[in-house]
């Protein structure tokens, strides 16, 4: 069992630089301490090559990114008619080498589970991609028995998501690696989570720990810096688990 604890984007807020080497630059430093990112820019925007060569390059060995599908895919085309945007996005990423980790594809609200739908589109992940894809649903028809059931079949796995948008979202689903998604709370993006809540993630992270699958743990409350001391602290928790 493998638990790669990281933060969304690699800043370094200033309350935590002391715990960071002084030298090299921001990713190394980070890559340093931490054993995961999650890229987030690449919902927004297409990056070239050489960034990715260039951010593998800042990073040891055992390092791994995650890496966030594009808002075109998501958002704009809704899962549909996406092989295009999928072989870029395999290509792109080509660059980060064994240092890619999974594909975060985080779906709009509004976006109904669909089985037909998801299973054309994981097909044709899986035919650009050998890295796990995680789904991060945010419209209740999503957590259901026959949709959780449909993502395991494809070797798709869910997030877990806290706070949940829905009931069931906090539990990670189908199959894959497990990864959970940490938002902060009580206040979505800017809250720290605090001792006695990182108690209670390190005990639900372990509970889901298997040999055979890596475990994420993405801590998404940067707003005001929280992730990083939260990752810091989880993975003191959790060292030599």
């Amino acid at each position: 069992m493998k638990i790669r604890i990281g933060t969304a984007g690699w800043a370094i807020p200033a309350e935590v630089r002391g715990r960071f080497p002084v030298t090299g630059g921001g990713l190394e430093r980070y890559a340093a301490r931490l054993g995961a990112v999650e890229i987030n820019t690449t919902f927004y925007r297409r990056h070239r090559p050489t960034t990715f060569a260039r951010w593998a390059a800042a990073t040891p060995r055992d390092f791994r990114f995650s890496v966030k599908a594009p808002r075109e895919i998501t958002h704009l085309r809704k899962l549909e008619n996406c092989d295009d945007l999928l072989a870029e996005l395999a290509s792109d990423l080509e660059s980060l080498g064994d240092r890619l980790g999974p594909i975060l594809v985080q779906t709009p609200p509004s976006l109904l589970f669909n089985d037909a739908r998801t299973a054309v589109f994981l097909d044709a992940f899986r035919a650009r991609f050998e890295t796990p894809v995680v789904i991060e649903p945010r419209h209740p028809s999503w957590f259901t028995e026959a949709a959780d059931r449909l993502l395991a079949d494809h070797g798709a796995a869910r997030v877990a998501a806290d706070p949940e948008p829905a009931p069931g979202a906090g539990l990670p689903g189908g199959d894959g690696c497990v990864y959970f998604r940490l938002h902060g709370s009580p206040a979505m993006y800017r809250s720290a989570h605090g001792r006695d809540r990182l108690e209670i993630i390190r005990d639900m992270v372990l509970a889901w720990g298997t040999r055979d699958r890596d475990l994420w743990v993405i801590f998404d409350n940067t707003a005001l810096g929280e992730a990083v001391g939260d990752a810091l602290a989880l993975a003191q928790m959790t060292d030599g688990a």
